[in-house]
């Protein structure tokens, strides 16, 4: 089995992939005050409830846009699985020919969701990650990732809005039943909601008008499903694409992987 971890602002993904197959997932908060010792003892305790058996997990991956929370993790794995993590960033294969200014800055999450979106999705593309920040990036014809735009996310979005009005109250981020709303709650959720939506088919207009040509467009991320049913393009919902990239980058760099855990599995 292989683990593939997704470190995002917000919350940690897993997925237990067997081959192409994911046969498990799991959910924690985002914590980087927590220890490896603390992780260790959350991911052990989960398994065993699950009953995933430690001993068949071969590999590891990890994405993350919280370097406090990377190591801990890593060493956590080490602790319950005995296994060396391949942490995503420079110098990590994930055949994905990159078109920007600086290919180091490219965030991991970004990195994992685009190598999905080419391996599984035709291209053109437009990929689209609704997290904590709200990002919109373009595949061209011959799938090299061209670059695209980062907007605040939702929830950002929401929390500014309501921490600076302050009449202004928090609301659950589901659909009104209508756009010209009646009280200040669905007035703010269809703002947030329809208003994002509206922007996302803006941008993959601009997109398109920009590029000469129609994309598949991917959208992936907790919000996804609130968001991309309001909006007026053909849009594909993936939840696990970032954990599908991990998978498919992973199998790249496996050779590498499998030897460097057997060694550390023969010191054991």
């Amino acid at each position: 089995m292989l683990l593939c971890t997704d470190v995002g602002n917000t919350n940690i993904k897993f997925a237990l992939f067997e081959g192409e197959k994911i046969i498990g997932k799991l959910r924690f908060s985002t914590d980087p005050y927590k220890t490896d010792d603390e992780y260790a003892a959350e991911l052990y305790t989960t398994f065993r409830i699950n009953g995933i058996d430690l001993k068949k997990i071969t590999g590891s991956i990890i994405s993350s846009v919280v370097p406090k929370v990377t190591s801990p993790l890593c060493k956590a794995i080490d602790k319950i699985a005995g296994l060396k993590t391949l942490v995503l960033g420079p110098g990590v294969k994930s055949g994905l020919d990159l078109r920007i200014d600086n290919p180091a800055s490219l965030g991991s999450d970004i990195l994992a969701m685009c190598v999905a979106a080419k391996e599984l999705y035709s291209a053109p593309s437009v990929i689209i990650g609704l997290g904590t920040a709200t990002t919109i990036v373009y595949l061209d014809d011959k799938k090299r990732y061209c670059g695209g735009a980062i907007s605040p996310g939702v929830t950002i979005s929401l929390d500014a809005l309501t921490n600076h009005g302050a009449l202004l109250p928090s609301v659950d981020l589901n659909s009104p039943k209508k756009v010209i709303c009646t009280n200040t709650e669905d007035c703010i959720k269809s703002g947030i909601i329809f208003g994002t939506a509206c922007m996302l088919d803006g941008m993959i207009d601009r997109f398109n008008e920009e590029r000469g040509c129609e994309s598949t467009v991917i959208a992936t991320g907790g919000l996804a499903s609130s968001i991309v049913n309001n909006c007026k393009h053909d849009i594909i919902i993936n939840d696990d694409l970032i954990l599908e990239g991990l998978r498919i980058i992973y199998g790249k760099n496996n050779s590498q992987c499998v030897m460097r855990n057997a060694k550390l599995n023969n010191k054991i």
